[in-house]
């Protein structure tokens, strides 16, 4: 890959990604799934790649469906599992596989919802699949879809919470678990499942004989919570296992030996109270549940055993890091040692971990790592660029001793004589941190720009431990804006920044801070604000799971940390954008943030309307602004913006915006 991809965005847009991974048991064979841009560069479409296990070969295409493939899955015998999906324009997939033998990669189950989330275990297919709600058969759920189809009805009538998620609503199909033998017919195994498997995790036991799978419990006052059941695959039985009326539930993984499950319990919040998050065990005998890891100061995610049974292995933040951790005799060993973040991670009978390894350095990318000594190999997938820019951390300590740390991306020729402007990008979440690879949200595009990028982790971000979480709890524009102002401070003071020409920029719940931040200081030149929180009393009621949000935000809490209360003190010009298929954060945050600026703020329109503030309105774009052609907009926006306010300098806008 050409290493200038980071001063062409349409190169960038077009640079392969590798978004999935599926490993033979024996470790013998590694799929990746790679996605690409389609012919007319108009959206992503995946493939599946053959990768040499070894690490010494180029890796090889195996699939070249015209609307992609996604999901791969080993089956026992070494075929190759997967979703194939139907077109561009229709999100239904069927399951295809590819004989280890060799040969044509053949159907295996379809219907007119399609399948998603395959698993298979004991040569038996789990997967998802959509059922509208008087559907009794395939053909009644199809007959169902097609008049709805014909007669150009989209109307849902609800009778629960929510009624949309993310970027898409929900029902009046809703998912359900269907199973079947590889080489036959594949039949619902769940029943009056209502919204109850939406976002489901789930695991099938070894012998392929039961599920266990996350559970929607709905509750009074639009609340819900989930419940891990176990769900016979032959008779469709259900049996809940787990059913904390102080947690949710999630991540479950069975035991090699099918006699115990690991999951994830995250305490349910309250204005006080943050989450906790701990790795969890239920024996099916004696329905024991034992915390794996008890006093881990860590927030673990997705188990998976290691093959033997002896233990199993979880990814948790830690320090601007995402480790492999081995969880073994209820102690915690660290596995990986690198600057990177891992996801996908699987094991093998060879004692050999395979995952996706990725950093500020390295966008994701296949690996192998030896489990007794935690030796990295990666394998060749895709050209990883090399970023335009060097990478170094900074921290410093508040007020209060905190220690409070940040990466920094800095242009290569930034130095006491040509020091480099300042942009402070701030996460989303509140609960995440900033360590790892982001093709959508990536400083180094800055960087070459010559901006040095500053990407710290205030209070509430995760991986400092839980102190450092509830440090923020209720709190937001308290302890993590004055984090983000301490360490913006370390940051101008250094030599090689230059702390006359700065901007700040965040999206989601850092958005909402580069709104706070705009209201309580003037430091900056620029801010750019995407699918932010803007009044939290609006915001609580309207977002797609209000019961999450309003576990935190009392009314109180609305009230002290709301940015639109101060309005009129911004300042500053800023740059808001927002998508309107973003129910996470509702277009009407970004709409009412536009109208206050332009009427109530210290920065208003004049008496002809013009104003030095800018909308970037997307129609068809939801929380993330995904599709390339818009994303490479969002940049090109972004840049000019930036460039007018922190470097005065004029920058010609895309011609596509009119």
């Amino acid at each position: 890959m050409s290493d200038g991809i980071f001063d062409d965005l349409a190169q960038y847009v077009a640079a392969p990604r590798v978004t999935d991974l599926a490993v033979t048991e024996d470790g013998s064979r590694v799929v990746v799934a790679v996605s690409q841009l389609d012919s007319a560069a108009a959206c992503y479409v995946g493939a599946l790649w053959d990768v040499d296990p070894s690490g010494q070969s180029e890796a090889r295409r195996l699939t070249f469906g015209e609307a992609g493939e996604s999901g791969p899955v080993f089956g026992e015998s070494g075929d190759l599992f997967f979703l194939r999906h139907a077109s561009k324009d229709e999100k239904s997939s069927a399951i295809w596989s590819l004989p280890a033998r060799g040969g044509e990669a053949q159907v295996v189950a379809e219907r007119g919802a399609g399948f998603s989330g395959l698993r298979l275990a004991a040569g038996r297919i789990v997967a998802s699949s959509n059922v509208l709600p008087s559907a009794t058969t395939d053909d009644e759920d199809e007959r169902l879809r097609t008049l709805r189809k014909d007669g150009k009805v989209d109307a849902i009538l609800h009778s629960g919470y929510p009624v949309r998620y993310w970027d898409h609503d929900l029902g009046p199909a809703t998912p359900h678990l269907f199973a079947g033998p590889v080489e036959g017919e594949m039949r619902r195994i769940t029943a009056n499942a209502g919204h109850a498997l939406q976002e489901a995790s789930y695991d099938v036991s070894p012998d392929g004989t039961f599920v266990v799978t996350t559970w929607t419990v709905p509750g009074a006052l639009a609340v819900a919570r989930t419940v891990l059941v176990r769900i016979d695959v032959a008779s469709g039985e259900r049996t809940v296992l787990v059913d904390d009326a102080d947690a949710d539930v999630g991540s479950p993984a069975i035991s090699p030996d099918g006699s115990s499950v690991v999951f994830v319990r995250e305490t349910v919040t309250t204005p006080e109270e943050a989450p906790r998050t701990t790795l969890q065990q239920y024996d099916f005998d004696g329905g024991v549940i034992s915390d794996l890891a008890p006093g881990w100061d860590r927030w673990p995610r997705d188990p998976v055993w290691l093959r033997d049974g002896s233990g199993v292995l979880v990814v948790a933040d830690d320090d601007g890091r995402a480790p492999i951790f081995v969880v073994r005799d209820g102690s915690v060993t660290r596995l990986t040692d690198t600057d990177s973040a891992y996801t996908h991670v699987q094991t093998t009978t060879g004692g050999s971990v395979f995952a996706l390894e990725a950093s500020y350095t390295q966008p994701p990318h296949p690996v192998r790592i030896t489990l007794s000594t935690g030796e990295l190999r990666p394998l060749q997938a895709v050209s990883l660029p090399d970023v335009p820019g060097t990478l170094t951390e900074i921290e410093t300590r508040t007020e209060d001793g905190t220690r409070v740390r940040a990466w920094l991306a800095l242009p290569p020729d930034a130095s006491d004589r040509a020091k480099a402007p300042l942009l402070l990008w701030i996460h989303g979440g509140p609960l995440g941190s900033w360590n790892t690879w982001s093709w959508r949200w990536n400083p180094w595009l800055l960087v070459a720009k010559g901006y040095a990028v500053l990407l710290p982790d205030p209070a509430l971000s995760t991986g400092y431990g839980q102190d450092f979480v509830q440090r923020g709890w209720g709190r937001w524009g308290r302890e993590p804006f004055t984090d983000l102002m301490a360490v913006t401070d370390a940051a101008v003071a250094r030599s090689d920044i230059d702390e006359t020409r700065t901007a700040a920029m965040g999206g989601s719940f850092g958005g909402y801070m580069a709104n706070w931040i705009a209201g309580h200081t003037d430091r900056f030149d620029g801010i750019v604000t995407h699918a932010s929180l803007w009044a939290l009393d609006q915001f609580g009621p309207t977002t797609d799971v209000a019961y999450y949000w309003q576990r935190e935000m009392s009314p109180e809490m609305a009230v002290e940390n709301s940015p639109h209360l101060y309005v009129a003190d911004i300042s500053t010009p800023m740059l808001v954008i927002h998508g309107d298929k973003d129910y996470r954060v509702p277009i009407g945050e970004g709409l009412r943030l536009w109208y206050e600026l332009l009427s109530e703020s210290g920065l208003p329109a004049d008496d002809e309307g013009r104003t030095d503030h800018r909308l970037l309105y997307f129609p068809s774009e939801n929380h993330w602004v995904l599709a390339p052609q818009h994303a490479t907009i969002w940049y090109q926006v972004v840049f000019s913006f930036l460039a007018e306010h922190v470097l005065g300098e004029t920058v010609a806008l895309p011609e596509s915006l009119g």
